[in-house]
Parts: structure tokens; sequence; C-alpha cells
């Protein structure tokens, strides 16, 4: 006789295992097993593996697969109850030595108890004043996780009502709004967070305003600017996901970078007539934004930059025809992917999902990750320093970096500094010193002879620089900003931490808002306070 110890592959043990918590009544019949992802932690095994184990145990009868919801349990009878016992059989130590567990209650004759993940308690919510009860039903749902959660929405336009809208009625605990457009009448076609009497209103602003409307628990905060250089790199740093509404190239890049360098994931969408797509983009996981783009795109970018005062006046302003159910269709896909990040469920990094409205298809394809992609870099230790960008000048952070970096190490900046319009025609020269986004395409004409001048920029700061009492912020350095710096060996990462509390604090509309005495009868288009400002109001509908 063989004195070999019998092995068993990973797949049977781990169907012993839940053949053992079978017998144990660990998961009643009728009753779903939990989510994969948490079978998959608590047996300390790859997908692969456990969905084999799982085979195993339904080629066994135990379980039976329902697509798209999960594995039920069967009732066991006598002889699914031997083959469960030697299944469980080949694990070790024998079950005498395994510790003892609680049994639960017998099931209660009549309809089953709903399903819930293991380790999450059952919890009935009330209904009536649980505006979030619901979701408790769901068993990988975890409440203090979405309420917790930080999302900063791009683009308040169709795209982006649609996402802030399913984003405050899953309860997202906090909301960043971000955009630099104004309110106009051909939006209200798209757009459920907008009125006719907001035209010529921020879109970011009212957007987080109606947010709040909807829900109040959710704490909301807005910037009326442009993404591209009016927030730091300490915003995205404390966000869990951002979520990409935009409807320009240019846009898409500074976010896939600033997301990229920060190491955050973020969701992008895009729509036009009855066609959209939505991707996710996790940094070192697949291809980025940067690598998707054709060589077509990269000509156009590279000629847009070509007269980089001419590139800021020819951005499209989302004049893109869109329909709304094209909006509600993939900003309900970039909100549910989001959901999924928040939750460490699985995504598909790298990829993209295409949804045609005209034939109703729907098809998901790889992009190919390039490898000397200029967005694949991910920000080392940053330094969180008290430094302001209003009250710090160039000269301050330079000290900073050469005791850390010697005296021959530069600051370098994101967004280019204009130093001086020269025009070569007229031999004259005007000193400017703004960041690129304050220079106008029509400031860089002559003003005597009208020709095109020459721009003058840098973006390193090494020292030298006969403006070194400027501040930060007056070379387009935001407020929260990581600002990096290197010797030509090694990079270093400091946040100007002492803007935290101006540039991140959530309590935009915090103040509390009356509620209309029941005399008092509100109709729709009526404002609630006597100044007619709806953005902060909450309207109720009486019998």
């Amino acid at each position: 006789m063989s004195n070999a110890i019998p092995r068993s592959s990973i797949p049977e043990l781990v169907a012993g295992k839940l053949a053992a918590a079978l017998l144990e009544k660990d998961y009643l019949p009728g009753a779903y097993l939990p989510p994969e992802r948490d079978l998959i932690k608590d047996l300390g095994v790859s997908r692969s593996s456990l969905r084999e184990g799982l085979q195993i145990l339904a080629e066994a009868g135990l379980i039976e697969a329902h697509q798209g919801v999960g594995w039920l349990v069967d009732a066991l009878s006598a002889q699914q109850a031997a083959k469960a016992r030697k299944l469980a059989a080949r694990l070790a130590p024998p079950a005498a030595d395994k510790p003892a567990r609680r049994k639960p209650a017998a099931a209660p004759a009549g309809p089953q108890r709903l399903p819930v993940a293991k380790e999450k308690p059952l919890h009935i919510p009330n209904l009536k004043k649980d505006r979030l009860g619901t979701f408790d039903f769901i068993s990988w749902w975890e409440r203090d996780k979405v309420r917790d959660a930080r999302v900063m929405v791009v683009g308040a336009g169709a795209l982006g009502n649609e996402v802030i809208k399913n984003l405050t009625l899953m309860g997202i605990g906090h909301i960043y709004v971000v955009d630099f457009d104004n309110v106009e009448l051909a939006n209200l076609s798209r757009s459920i967070l907008f009125r006719e009497k907001d035209s010529g209103r921020e879109k970011a602003q009212l957007a987080a305003a109606r947010a709040k409307e909807i829900n109040p628990d959710v704490k909301v905060q807005y910037l009326h600017g442009d993404i591209t250089h009016d927030i730091g790199l300490g915003v995205f740093r404390r966000m869990d996901v951002i979520i990409g509404c935009l409807d320009n190239r240019e846009a898409r890049l500074a976010v896939n970078r600033f997301a990229y360098w920060m190491n955050k994931p973020w969701v992008d969408g895009a729509i036009q007539e009855l066609l959209g797509l939505v991707r996710v983009f996790v940094p070192g996981d697949g291809a980025c934004f940067e690598c998707t783009l054709t060589e077509q795109a990269r000509r156009d970018l590279a000629l847009r930059y070509s007269c980089p005062l001419l590139a800021r006046q020819n951005i499209l302003l989302g004049k893109v025809p869109t329909t709304p159910t094209i909006a509600s269709i993939i900003g309900a896909m970039q909100s549910q992917e989001a959901l999924k990040l928040i939750h460490s469920m699985p995504v598909e990094p790298g990829k993209v999902t295409h949804f045609n409205g005209y034939t109703n298809h729907m098809h998901t394809t790889a992009y190919l990750a390039e490898e000397d992609c200029e967005s694949h870099w991910i920000y080392g230790e940053i330094t969180e320093t008290p430094l302001r960008a209003e009250s710090t000048t160039l000269g301050e952070m330079l000290d900073v970096v050469f005791a850390d970096l010697g005296q021959d190490a530069v600051l370098e900046l994101d967004e280019e500094l204009v130093l001086s319009l020269n025009c070569m025609a007229c031999n004259t020269s005007e000193r400017v010193l703004k960041p690129m986004s304050d220079v106008s395409f029509e400031a860089g004409h002559c003003p005597t002879c009208g020709e095109m001048r020459e721009v003058n920029m840098t973006h390193t700061i090494r020292g030298d620089e006969d403006f070194l009492d400027r501040s930060l912020a007056s070379v387009g350095v935001p407020p929260l900003h990581v600002l990096r710096a290197t010797n030509g060996l090694d990079f270093r990462f400091y946040e100007l931490s002492g803007d935290l509390h101006k540039a991140l604090h959530f309590n935009d509309f915090a103040e509390a808002v009356p509620t209309p005495s029941p005399e008092t009868r509100v109709r729709l288009g009526e404002p609630v306070n006597e100044a007619g400002d709806t953005a902060a109001a909450r309207i109720h509908l009486m019998d």
C-alpha cells in the first residue's frame, strides 16, 4: 500500500472549502453565494481557480449558475450531501481540528431571506426615511465607501449633467464640478440640471447647486475654470475617480496626464448624434488616452500648437451635435464604471466600449499601450509644504528646491510662461511675464504694424531670472499644485499644501436652505427665496 500523501489541485481545494461551508449551513439553500471578488479575497485564490472550483460544485449539483445574478445554493438531498462530504474530505486538517462555527438558525418557511455577501451583515433599512436604503440590498454595495468617495466631474455639458445627476442619486459623498463655459439656451435640449432662466450663468456653479438640491447630503464644490491650467494637481491627488465629460482632445490630454501623474483612474466618455463611447484609463494598466491618438490626431495637435496663441482661440466649445438619449446612455455607463472603481470591482482599463444607437449594437476593443508614451509617468513621493501659490515667490520656491537638489536644479512649470512678445518688423519687444493662458491671440499682434509677433517663452526657472520676486500664482501656478524640480539626475515633487483648505473644501452651498411653511404654495418656475436665486433653493410641490 502506498504511503503517498494525496494532493488536491487548487480548484479542488476551493470546491472542498465551499462544500464544507454548504454542509455547515454557512450558505443557506435558496440564497446566492457572495460575489466572486469576495470569494477570491476570502479564499486567497485567482479568479480562474475560483471559477474552476465553482464549476466542480455545479457539476456535483450543489450550486446552480444564474446568468448575470450569481451562483444559487441548491437544497441538499441525501445524495448531494454525500457528494459535498466527499469534496470536503479533500481538505486538511480534518474536520475535527477545525474551529467550531456558529450555525445560523434554520431558514423559516415561506419566502427566503435576501441574499447578502458573507461579510456584510443583513441590514433592513427604513425606506420611508432612508433615501439610499434600497442600495443596502445590493450584496456588494458598501455605503461607507460611497459616502466617503471623492469624484471630480470635468465638463458640465450634456454628459456632465447626466453623470452629476447619477452620482448625486447614488449618494456619492463628495462631487467636484469643473467647467469654464456658461449656459446658453441650446444647452437646454440635453441638460437636465439647467433651466431657461439660467442662460448666461456658469455651468459648473449651477450643476453643483442643482446636485445639492437633489440630494442635500452630498457635499459639492465647483470651479469655473479651465481644467488645463486652473486646477492644482493636489486636487487630482485627493480624488478617487475623475470622470471626463469633454469635447476636445486638448482637455482630454490634460486630464489624462494629470490623472496619470497622480496615479488616479479616470473614465472618459464621448458622444455624437446617436453614437457614443466609454473607456476607463488606469495608470500602469493598459493604454492611456494619449496612447489612443492616431497619427492624424497627433499632427492636428502639433499643428495647433505650432502657433501657441492661436491654439487657445481655436478649441471647439461644445458644438458637436448630440441627443439627450445618447448622453443618458453614455453618462450612465461612465457613472457605473466610476461606482465599480470606488468599490474596487474589476474594470477593463485600456479598452473602449462603442455604442451605436442607430443599430443598438455595442462592442469592446482593446487599445495598444505605447511604450514611449509621454503621459506614462507617475510622480514619486510628494512633499507637502505649507507654501501657498498666492504668497510664495519663485525665489522662495527655488530656495526649497536648491536645498534638496543643489544649485544646478531647475523648477519646471506645467504651463509655458510668456516672457516677451517680439516684433521683428518694428524691432520692438514687449515684456509680458504671463502664463500662456492669459495671453490672447489678438495680443500677439504688434500694436504698431499689426504683424504677428514672435513669442519668447519658457517652462523652467533656473534662479538667474530678474523676476524671482513674482508669486507662483502670477506665473500660472494654481492653488494646491504639485510642482516638480530636477537637477538632471533626480526629481523632487512639492505640493503647495498651504492652499488645501481653500482649494478643496466641498462646502459650496452648505448653508441651510429654509423650507417653505405648510401654508406656502410653490409652483414650478417660481423662486423660493426673495432674491430669486433658484440655484440654492429647494422647490417643493404642494398637493
